[in-house]
Protein backbone atom coordinates (compact mmCIF):
# COMPACT_ATOMS: atom_id res chain seq x y z
CA UNK A 1 0.00 0.00 0.00
CA UNK A 2 1.40 3.40 -1.01
CA UNK A 3 1.48 6.01 1.73
CA UNK A 4 0.84 9.20 -0.21
CA UNK A 5 1.47 11.34 2.84
CA UNK A 6 5.14 10.29 2.69
CA UNK A 7 5.65 11.57 -0.87
CA UNK A 8 7.17 15.05 -0.72
CA UNK A 9 6.51 17.27 -3.77
CA UNK A 10 9.78 19.07 -3.12
CA UNK A 11 11.62 15.93 -4.23
CA UNK A 12 10.31 16.54 -7.75
CA UNK A 13 11.67 20.04 -8.23
CA UNK A 14 14.51 21.04 -10.53
CA UNK A 15 15.95 24.33 -11.77
CA UNK A 16 14.39 25.24 -15.12
CA UNK A 17 15.81 28.48 -16.56
CA UNK A 18 13.20 30.60 -18.36
CA UNK A 19 15.25 30.64 -21.53
CA UNK A 20 14.90 26.84 -21.80
CA UNK A 21 11.10 27.05 -22.05
CA UNK A 22 10.25 26.94 -25.75
CA UNK A 23 8.12 29.94 -26.74
CA UNK A 24 7.63 28.80 -30.34
CA UNK A 25 7.54 25.39 -32.05
CA UNK A 26 10.26 24.29 -34.43
CA UNK A 27 9.52 24.95 -38.09
CA UNK A 28 9.43 21.18 -38.75
CA UNK A 29 7.58 19.11 -36.13
CA UNK A 30 9.58 15.91 -36.43
CA UNK A 31 13.00 17.62 -36.29
CA UNK A 32 12.71 18.11 -32.55
CA UNK A 33 15.23 16.34 -30.37
CA UNK A 34 14.35 12.96 -28.85
CA UNK A 35 15.99 11.81 -25.64
CA UNK A 36 15.82 8.02 -25.45
CA UNK A 37 16.19 6.37 -22.05
CA UNK A 38 16.29 2.59 -22.35
CA UNK A 39 16.89 0.68 -19.12
CA UNK A 40 18.51 3.75 -17.59
CA UNK A 41 20.89 4.41 -20.50
CA UNK A 42 20.50 7.67 -22.44
CA UNK A 43 20.95 8.33 -26.14
CA UNK A 44 20.01 11.31 -28.29
CA UNK A 45 18.04 11.10 -31.54
CA UNK A 46 15.89 13.18 -33.86
CA UNK A 47 12.17 12.59 -33.43
CA UNK A 48 11.60 11.50 -37.02
CA UNK A 49 13.75 8.44 -36.20
CA UNK A 50 11.28 7.35 -33.51
CA UNK A 51 10.01 4.28 -35.43
CA UNK A 52 13.52 2.81 -35.33
CA UNK A 53 13.68 3.26 -31.56
CA UNK A 54 10.52 1.22 -30.85
CA UNK A 55 10.02 -2.52 -30.49
CA UNK A 56 8.41 -3.94 -33.63
CA UNK A 57 5.54 -5.47 -31.64
CA UNK A 58 4.65 -2.23 -29.83
CA UNK A 59 1.25 -0.57 -29.82
CA UNK A 60 1.22 3.23 -29.63
CA UNK A 61 -1.82 4.82 -28.02
CA UNK A 62 -2.62 8.38 -29.16
CA UNK A 63 -4.97 10.93 -27.60
CA UNK A 64 -6.98 12.34 -30.53
CA UNK A 65 -8.61 15.20 -28.67
CA UNK A 66 -8.69 18.55 -30.45
CA UNK A 67 -7.80 21.86 -28.78
CA UNK A 68 -10.61 24.41 -28.91
CA UNK A 69 -10.18 28.17 -29.20
CA UNK A 70 -11.25 28.44 -25.60
CA UNK A 71 -10.20 32.04 -24.82
CA UNK A 72 -12.61 34.81 -25.77
CA UNK A 73 -11.67 38.48 -25.21
CA UNK A 74 -14.36 41.07 -24.51
CA UNK A 75 -13.83 44.83 -24.15
CA UNK A 76 -16.13 46.83 -21.87
CA UNK A 77 -17.28 50.34 -22.82
CA UNK A 78 -14.77 51.59 -20.23
CA UNK A 79 -11.95 50.00 -22.20
CA UNK A 80 -11.29 47.25 -19.66
CA UNK A 81 -10.53 43.89 -21.28
CA UNK A 82 -12.16 40.77 -19.83
CA UNK A 83 -10.88 37.36 -20.84
CA UNK A 84 -13.21 34.37 -20.46
CA UNK A 85 -11.47 30.99 -20.54
CA UNK A 86 -14.06 28.29 -21.26
CA UNK A 87 -13.23 25.08 -19.39
CA UNK A 88 -16.16 22.64 -19.28
CA UNK A 89 -19.69 22.59 -20.73
CA UNK A 90 -22.59 22.53 -18.27
CA UNK A 91 -25.72 23.22 -20.37
CA UNK A 92 -27.28 21.93 -22.56
CA UNK A 93 -24.93 19.00 -21.85
CA UNK A 94 -21.71 18.06 -20.08
CA UNK A 95 -20.80 16.09 -23.20
CA UNK A 96 -18.33 18.04 -25.35
CA UNK A 97 -19.62 16.65 -28.63
CA UNK A 98 -23.20 17.69 -27.86
CA UNK A 99 -22.07 21.05 -26.45
CA UNK A 100 -20.08 22.04 -29.55
CA UNK A 101 -22.88 21.04 -31.87
CA UNK A 102 -25.51 23.06 -30.01
CA UNK A 103 -26.86 26.49 -30.86
CA UNK A 104 -27.46 29.43 -28.56
CA UNK A 105 -27.51 29.61 -25.53
CA UNK A 106 -24.97 27.53 -23.56
CA UNK A 107 -23.59 27.60 -20.01
CA UNK A 108 -19.95 26.78 -19.28
CA UNK A 109 -17.60 26.60 -16.32
CA UNK A 110 -15.03 29.34 -16.92
CA UNK A 111 -12.03 31.17 -15.53
CA UNK A 112 -12.44 34.94 -15.83
CA UNK A 113 -9.41 37.12 -16.34
CA UNK A 114 -9.61 40.65 -14.88
CA UNK A 115 -12.77 39.52 -13.07
CA UNK A 116 -12.72 42.54 -10.73
CA UNK A 117 -13.64 44.70 -13.70
CA UNK A 118 -16.74 42.62 -14.45
CA UNK A 119 -19.10 43.01 -11.55
CA UNK A 120 -22.42 43.59 -13.31
CA UNK A 121 -23.90 43.76 -16.79
CA UNK A 122 -23.44 41.70 -19.94
CA UNK A 123 -20.40 41.64 -22.19
CA UNK A 124 -20.95 41.99 -25.93
CA UNK A 125 -18.79 41.18 -28.93
CA UNK A 126 -19.61 41.59 -32.65
CA UNK A 127 -17.83 39.66 -35.41
CA UNK A 128 -18.45 37.84 -38.72
CA UNK A 129 -19.21 34.11 -38.55
CA UNK A 130 -20.04 31.90 -41.54
CA UNK A 131 -21.21 34.87 -43.57
CA UNK A 132 -23.35 36.34 -40.77
CA UNK A 133 -22.91 39.50 -38.72
CA UNK A 134 -22.84 37.83 -35.32
CA UNK A 135 -23.41 39.27 -31.84
CA UNK A 136 -22.07 37.33 -28.87
CA UNK A 137 -23.29 38.06 -25.33
CA UNK A 138 -21.72 36.76 -22.08
CA UNK A 139 -23.72 36.85 -18.85
CA UNK A 140 -22.26 35.95 -15.46
CA UNK A 141 -24.47 33.26 -13.89
CA UNK A 142 -22.44 32.41 -10.80
CA UNK A 143 -19.12 33.77 -9.57
CA UNK A 144 -16.83 31.32 -7.74
CA UNK A 145 -13.41 31.50 -6.14
CA UNK A 146 -11.57 29.31 -8.65
CA UNK A 147 -14.07 29.19 -11.53
CA UNK A 148 -17.39 30.77 -12.48
CA UNK A 149 -20.43 29.89 -14.57
CA UNK A 150 -21.07 31.97 -17.68
CA UNK A 151 -24.01 31.88 -20.07
CA UNK A 152 -23.05 32.51 -23.67
CA UNK A 153 -25.73 33.45 -26.22
CA UNK A 154 -25.49 34.67 -29.80
CA UNK A 155 -27.41 35.75 -32.87
CA UNK A 156 -28.04 34.13 -35.29
CA UNK A 157 -28.86 31.44 -32.71
CA UNK A 158 -28.65 28.54 -35.19
CA UNK A 159 -24.86 28.87 -35.48
CA UNK A 160 -23.08 26.14 -33.55
CA UNK A 161 -20.87 26.86 -30.58
CA UNK A 162 -17.99 25.22 -32.49
CA UNK A 163 -18.30 27.73 -35.32
CA UNK A 164 -18.56 30.66 -32.87
CA UNK A 165 -15.38 29.60 -31.04
CA UNK A 166 -13.60 29.04 -34.34
CA UNK A 167 -14.51 32.55 -35.49
CA UNK A 168 -13.79 34.57 -32.37
CA UNK A 169 -11.78 32.45 -29.92
CA UNK A 170 -8.05 32.46 -29.25
CA UNK A 171 -5.74 29.46 -28.93
CA UNK A 172 -5.30 28.72 -25.18
CA UNK A 173 -1.52 28.67 -25.02
CA UNK A 174 -0.08 27.56 -21.66
CA UNK A 175 0.71 30.26 -19.10
CA UNK A 176 4.46 29.69 -19.42
CA UNK A 177 4.34 30.65 -23.11
CA UNK A 178 4.53 34.34 -22.45
CA UNK A 179 3.18 35.84 -25.63
CA UNK A 180 -0.15 36.29 -27.36
CA UNK A 181 -1.32 33.53 -29.66
CA UNK A 182 -0.44 33.98 -33.33
CA UNK A 183 -2.05 32.56 -36.51
CA UNK A 184 0.57 29.78 -36.67
CA UNK A 185 -0.50 28.46 -33.27
CA UNK A 186 -3.92 27.44 -34.59
CA UNK A 187 -2.24 24.61 -36.47
CA UNK A 188 0.91 23.99 -34.46
CA UNK A 189 -0.74 23.75 -31.02
CA UNK A 190 -2.72 20.83 -32.45
CA UNK A 191 -1.71 17.26 -33.30
CA UNK A 192 -2.00 16.16 -36.93
CA UNK A 193 -4.42 13.42 -35.81
CA UNK A 194 -6.69 15.63 -33.65
CA UNK A 195 -10.36 14.81 -34.27
CA UNK A 196 -12.64 15.54 -31.30
CA UNK A 197 -13.15 19.07 -29.93
CA UNK A 198 -12.80 19.46 -26.18
CA UNK A 199 -9.32 20.23 -24.86
CA UNK A 200 -8.09 23.53 -23.47
CA UNK A 201 -4.50 22.28 -23.62
CA UNK A 202 -2.78 20.14 -26.24
CA UNK A 203 -1.58 16.58 -25.56
CA UNK A 204 1.86 17.92 -26.36
CA UNK A 205 3.77 14.66 -26.81
CA UNK A 206 1.77 14.25 -29.99
CA UNK A 207 2.84 17.60 -31.45
CA UNK A 208 6.05 16.03 -32.82
CA UNK A 209 4.28 13.51 -35.05
CA UNK A 210 3.93 14.12 -38.77
CA UNK A 211 2.09 12.10 -41.40
CA UNK A 212 5.49 10.83 -42.54
CA UNK A 213 6.38 9.51 -39.06
CA UNK A 214 2.97 7.86 -38.75
CA UNK A 215 3.48 6.19 -42.12
CA UNK A 216 6.91 4.92 -41.06
CA UNK A 217 5.29 3.37 -37.99
CA UNK A 218 2.90 1.57 -40.33
CA UNK A 219 5.79 0.36 -42.49
CA UNK A 220 7.47 -1.11 -39.42
CA UNK A 221 4.22 -2.80 -38.38
CA UNK A 222 3.81 -0.81 -35.16
CA UNK A 223 0.13 -0.67 -34.29
CA UNK A 224 -1.58 2.66 -33.66
CA UNK A 225 -4.76 3.13 -31.64
CA UNK A 226 -6.70 6.22 -30.55
CA UNK A 227 -8.40 7.23 -27.33
CA UNK A 228 -9.88 10.59 -26.34
CA UNK A 229 -9.13 12.46 -23.14
CA UNK A 230 -10.16 16.12 -23.15
CA UNK A 231 -7.30 17.91 -21.40
CA UNK A 232 -8.36 20.46 -18.79
CA UNK A 233 -6.58 23.53 -17.47
CA UNK A 234 -5.83 21.59 -14.28
CA UNK A 235 -2.95 19.92 -16.13
CA UNK A 236 -0.95 23.11 -15.39
CA UNK A 237 -1.90 23.18 -11.71
CA UNK A 238 1.26 22.81 -9.59
CA UNK A 239 1.38 20.64 -6.51
CA UNK A 240 1.34 23.21 -3.71
CA UNK A 241 0.51 20.95 -0.74
CA UNK A 242 3.10 19.64 1.70
CA UNK A 243 2.32 16.04 0.76
CA UNK A 244 0.84 14.45 -2.35
CA UNK A 245 -2.01 13.06 -0.25
CA UNK A 246 -3.54 16.54 0.07
CA UNK A 247 -3.38 17.48 -3.60
CA UNK A 248 -6.74 17.41 -5.39
CA UNK A 249 -6.31 16.01 -8.90
CA UNK A 250 -8.29 17.57 -11.75
CA UNK A 251 -11.02 15.56 -13.49
CA UNK A 252 -11.03 15.00 -17.25
CA UNK A 253 -13.41 13.35 -19.71
CA UNK A 254 -12.51 10.04 -21.41
CA UNK A 255 -14.08 8.46 -24.50
CA UNK A 256 -12.97 4.99 -25.64
CA UNK A 257 -14.30 2.84 -28.48
CA UNK A 258 -15.17 -0.84 -28.30
CA UNK A 259 -12.75 -1.37 -31.18
CA UNK A 260 -9.90 -0.02 -29.00
CA UNK A 261 -10.77 -2.36 -26.13
CA UNK A 262 -10.94 -5.34 -28.48
CA UNK A 263 -7.54 -4.40 -29.89
CA UNK A 264 -6.00 -4.10 -26.42
CA UNK A 265 -7.52 -7.42 -25.39
CA UNK A 266 -5.60 -9.23 -28.16
CA UNK A 267 -2.31 -7.31 -28.09
CA UNK A 268 0.67 -9.24 -26.71
CA UNK A 269 3.42 -6.65 -27.10
CA UNK A 270 4.21 -3.50 -25.10
CA UNK A 271 1.64 -0.70 -24.99
CA UNK A 272 3.40 2.67 -25.21
CA UNK A 273 1.14 5.69 -24.68
CA UNK A 274 1.91 8.95 -26.44
CA UNK A 275 1.73 11.48 -23.61
CA UNK A 276 0.68 11.41 -19.99
CA UNK A 277 -2.97 11.94 -20.95
CA UNK A 278 -2.94 8.66 -22.88
CA UNK A 279 -1.34 6.96 -19.85
CA UNK A 280 -4.02 8.20 -17.48
CA UNK A 281 -6.74 7.24 -19.97
CA UNK A 282 -5.72 3.64 -20.58
CA UNK A 283 -4.79 3.00 -16.96
CA UNK A 284 -8.17 4.41 -15.88
CA UNK A 285 -9.96 2.12 -18.33
CA UNK A 286 -8.20 -0.86 -16.77
CA UNK A 287 -9.26 0.07 -13.23
CA UNK A 288 -12.82 0.75 -14.36
CA UNK A 289 -12.83 -2.71 -15.93
CA UNK A 290 -11.50 -4.34 -12.75
CA UNK A 291 -14.28 -2.72 -10.72
CA UNK A 292 -16.92 -3.78 -13.23
CA UNK A 293 -15.70 -7.39 -13.28
CA UNK A 294 -16.00 -7.54 -9.50
CA UNK A 295 -19.42 -5.93 -9.29
CA UNK A 296 -20.87 -7.75 -12.33
CA UNK A 297 -23.10 -4.74 -12.92
CA UNK A 298 -24.13 -3.34 -16.29
CA UNK A 299 -21.89 -0.72 -17.88
CA UNK A 300 -23.07 2.67 -16.63
CA UNK A 301 -23.90 5.53 -18.97
CA UNK A 302 -20.99 7.46 -17.44
CA UNK A 303 -18.17 5.85 -15.46
CA UNK A 304 -15.78 7.57 -13.07
CA UNK A 305 -12.33 6.66 -11.74
CA UNK A 306 -11.37 8.39 -8.51
CA UNK A 307 -7.97 9.87 -7.66
CA UNK A 308 -6.67 7.13 -5.34
CA UNK A 309 -8.99 4.29 -6.39
CA UNK A 310 -6.36 1.92 -7.88
CA UNK A 311 -4.15 2.08 -4.82
CA UNK A 312 -6.59 0.10 -2.67
CA UNK A 313 -6.33 -3.07 -4.77
CA UNK A 314 -4.13 -6.01 -3.81
CA UNK A 315 -1.69 -6.41 -6.71
CA UNK A 316 -1.61 -10.19 -6.27
CA UNK A 317 -5.31 -10.50 -7.01
CA UNK A 318 -5.57 -8.35 -10.12
CA UNK A 319 -6.63 -9.85 -13.46
CA UNK A 320 -4.49 -9.68 -16.59
CA UNK A 321 -4.81 -6.69 -18.91
CA UNK A 322 -6.13 -8.74 -21.84
CA UNK A 323 -8.77 -10.32 -19.60
CA UNK A 324 -10.04 -6.96 -18.34
CA UNK A 325 -10.25 -5.33 -21.75
CA UNK A 326 -11.77 -8.47 -23.24
CA UNK A 327 -14.45 -8.42 -20.55
CA UNK A 328 -15.23 -4.74 -21.22
CA UNK A 329 -15.42 -5.30 -24.98
CA UNK A 330 -17.73 -8.28 -24.55
CA UNK A 331 -20.02 -6.38 -22.18
CA UNK A 332 -20.15 -3.45 -24.59
CA UNK A 333 -21.12 -5.80 -27.42
CA UNK A 334 -23.85 -7.39 -25.27
CA UNK A 335 -25.27 -3.98 -24.33
CA UNK A 336 -24.79 -2.65 -27.88
CA UNK A 337 -22.44 0.11 -26.70
CA UNK A 338 -19.91 1.46 -29.18
CA UNK A 339 -18.21 4.02 -26.90
CA UNK A 340 -17.41 4.14 -23.20
CA UNK A 341 -17.81 7.62 -21.73
CA UNK A 342 -16.58 8.66 -18.34
CA UNK A 343 -14.08 10.75 -16.43
CA UNK A 344 -10.96 10.25 -14.42
CA UNK A 345 -9.10 12.06 -11.69
CA UNK A 346 -6.53 9.26 -11.42
CA UNK A 347 -3.28 10.53 -9.94
CA UNK A 348 -0.22 8.46 -10.75
CA UNK A 349 2.59 8.88 -8.24
CA UNK A 350 5.75 6.91 -7.39
CA UNK A 351 4.76 3.46 -6.17
CA UNK A 352 1.82 3.19 -8.57
CA UNK A 353 1.48 -0.24 -10.23
CA UNK A 354 1.20 0.29 -13.98
CA UNK A 355 -1.26 -2.21 -15.40
CA UNK A 356 -0.96 -1.40 -19.12
CA UNK A 357 1.85 1.08 -19.77
CA UNK A 358 5.27 -0.36 -20.70
CA UNK A 359 6.89 2.80 -22.04
CA UNK A 360 6.14 6.45 -22.65
CA UNK A 361 6.63 9.13 -25.28
CA UNK A 362 6.37 12.52 -23.61
CA UNK A 363 7.71 16.06 -23.39
CA UNK A 364 9.71 17.56 -20.53
CA UNK A 365 7.42 18.73 -17.75
CA UNK A 366 7.29 21.55 -15.23
CA UNK A 367 9.10 21.16 -11.91
CA UNK A 368 6.86 19.81 -9.15
CA UNK A 369 4.00 18.93 -11.51
CA UNK A 370 1.73 15.90 -11.39
CA UNK A 371 3.03 15.07 -14.87
CA UNK A 372 6.59 14.80 -13.57
CA UNK A 373 5.33 12.61 -10.71
CA UNK A 374 3.80 10.29 -13.32
CA UNK A 375 7.13 10.05 -15.16
CA UNK A 376 8.87 9.28 -11.87
CA UNK A 377 6.31 6.58 -11.14
CA UNK A 378 7.31 4.92 -14.42
CA UNK A 379 11.11 5.30 -14.39
CA UNK A 380 11.88 6.00 -10.74
CA UNK A 381 14.68 8.39 -9.84
CA UNK A 382 16.11 8.03 -13.35
CA UNK A 383 13.98 11.03 -14.37
CA UNK A 384 16.61 13.24 -12.70
CA UNK A 385 19.33 11.78 -14.91
CA UNK A 386 17.23 12.32 -18.03
CA UNK A 387 16.31 15.90 -17.15
CA UNK A 388 19.88 16.77 -16.19
CA UNK A 389 21.10 15.42 -19.54
CA UNK A 390 18.43 17.48 -21.34
CA UNK A 391 19.44 20.65 -19.50
CA UNK A 392 23.12 20.08 -20.29
CA UNK A 393 22.51 19.30 -23.99
CA UNK A 394 20.30 22.18 -25.07
CA UNK A 395 16.95 20.41 -25.13
CA UNK A 396 13.89 22.66 -25.27
CA UNK A 397 11.32 22.24 -22.48
CA UNK A 398 7.54 22.09 -21.99
CA UNK A 399 4.72 22.22 -24.55
CA UNK A 400 6.59 23.46 -27.62
CA UNK A 401 9.82 21.77 -26.54
CA UNK A 402 11.56 18.49 -27.33
CA UNK A 403 10.50 14.93 -26.52
CA UNK A 404 11.71 11.86 -24.67
CA UNK A 405 11.08 8.15 -25.00
CA UNK A 406 11.19 6.00 -21.89
CA UNK A 407 11.41 2.24 -22.44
Amino acid sequence: MIRQELINPNDYQYDLPKERIAQYPLEQRDLSKLLVMRNGEISEEVFRNLPEMLPGNALLLFNNTRVIRARVLFTKPTGAQIEIFFLNPLLPSHDHEIAFGSGSPVVWECIIGNAKKWKTGDLTLCFPCEGHDTTLVARLVNRGDESSQVELSWEPAHLTLASVFEAVGHVPLPPYIQRADEPEDAGRYQTVYARHDGSVAAPTAGLHFTEEVLEQLNVKGIRQEKITLHVGAGTFKPVSTETIANHVMHREEIIASRQLLESLSHHEGPVIPVGTTSVRSVESLYWFGVGLMRSREAIPEHFSVQQWEPYRYDAEQLPQVQEVFGYLAAEMATQKIEYLRGDTSLMIVPGYRFAVTKGLITNFHQPGSTLLLLVSALVGGAWKKAYQYALEHDFRFLSYGDACLFI
